[in-house]
Order: C-alpha cells, then structure tokens, then sequence
C-alpha cells in the first residue's frame, strides 16, 4: 500500500515542483532559485507552499524529510 501513496505523491508533484525541491536539498535560497530559473521570488515561494501541502509538511525541514521517505529525492 505504501508503494501506491508514493506513487500518487510522485505523480502529484509538477515537474517545477520537483525541480525546486530539488534546489532547497541543495540548500539554494528562494532568491538564488528565482535566479537561476528566472522566475520571481513569489513563485518560487508559491512552489514551496504548494509542495508542503501536497507533502503534508508544515516547514521546509518536514517537508524535505518526507520528500527523502517518499524517494522524490
């Protein structure tokens, strides 16, 4: 059953999204991402919201530790 809760958690995540979870593990700031993907800060900041939501994770720290269990990283 865990196996399909990853599953459906991977497939929740847009491809941005996961592009900046990726960027937080590497420790890169809302400003170095918005940078480096030549968005604004917002968005990025919206992005980091939404991931937390759709990982369930009330903080940045949560919301990496759950993206390690579910293997999005």
């Amino acid at each position: 059953m865990m196996d399909i809760q990853v599953y459906n958690r991977q497939q929740r995540l847009s491809r941005r999204e996961s592009e900046i979870l990726r960027l937080v593990a590497l420790g890169l700031t809302s400003d170095k991402i918005a940078a480096q993907l030549f968005v604004s800060r917002r968005t990025v900041e919206n992005h980091r919201a939404n991931i937390r939501r759709k990982l369930d994770a009330q903080n940045t720290a949560g919301m990496l530790h759950k993206a390690m269990q579910e293997r999005l990283l």
